[in-house]
């Protein structure tokens, strides 16, 4: 798979030890070697390491105990929830839902979206902006954002709605296989634009759910920020105590 700009050095140590933790090199439970020893063993700087450490912090593969070091969790645990904005956004047919696309092109890179897809601030990436729409009152903007190089060979340049989820139009074109998502949730003020395209009034808030959907190494294949008016939404979740 190609891309355009290769990751940082702190993503490409991050998804070696997410590597080894994968093959049992570093089994769950154990501890990972000491900064000095990843910096001595990767000829790398040490804030390179320590940004490496907390990305799979980050993520859930490692976790710092007292006393005892940085300890590897293993691979993370998926939890099923009952509202998962994130499989929605991946496998939505844009074709049948009541909407528009109102933006498809080149844009640079939004801070937060660049690390997570690992390119350098002010990258051109792809864009695919989507406003979904209830009896035809605003209910959701979704914008996604693809590596350029990723881009490539597929229609998601298109601005012709796509009569296929995202999710299987690229492992259809480009061969590649999602394997998990990272979903984040926060609460923020929309832009105007935002705002407008809401239809929300001045001072409303809106919940940010930030979707990281990544292949099996950890390399995240799209990022989409889906943005929700917070005065509408009830998030619920399921799980078990240990």
């Amino acid at each position: 798979m190609a891309y355009e700009v290769a990751a940082p050095k702190y993503v490409r140590l991050a998804q070696t030890l997410q590597g080894r933790i994968e093959d049992g090199t570093y089994p769950p439970g154990s501890r990972v070697p000491s900064e000095n020893q990843l910096v001595q063993s990767f000829g790398m700087s040490r804030p390179t390491v320590v940004r490496a450490l907390e990305l799979l912090k980050r993520d859930g593969w490692l976790e710092s105990r007292q006393g005892y070091g940085t300890i590897v969790r293993g691979r993370p645990e998926v939890i099923e929830r009952k509202d998962q904005r994130g499989r929605e956004a991946l496998e939505r047919d844009e074709s049948v839902t009541p909407g528009r696309l109102i933006e498809v092109g080149q844009v640079s890179v939004p801070s937060r979206v660049a690390s997570y897809l690992g390119v350098p601030k002010r990258t051109k990436v792809l864009v695919r902006r989507l406003l979904v729409e209830e009896d035809g009152e605003p209910v959701e903007l979704s914008s996604s954002y693809f590596p350029a190089g990723l881009a490539e060979g597929t229609d998601l340049a298109g601005s012709a709605p796509l009569a296929e989820g995202l999710r299987a139009h690229l492992e259809a074109r480009k061969k590649v296989r999602f394997d998990h998502v990272t979903e984040r949730v926060s609460a923020r003020m929309p832009s105007d634009e935002e705002a407008d395209l809401l239809a929300l009034p001045k001072g409303e808030p809106v919940l940010s759910v930030l979707v990281v959907a990544c292949d099996v190494s950890g390399q995240a294949l799209q990022v989409t920020d889906v943005l929700l008016p917070a005065d509408r939404q009830e998030l619920e979740d399921t799980y078990r105590l240990g």
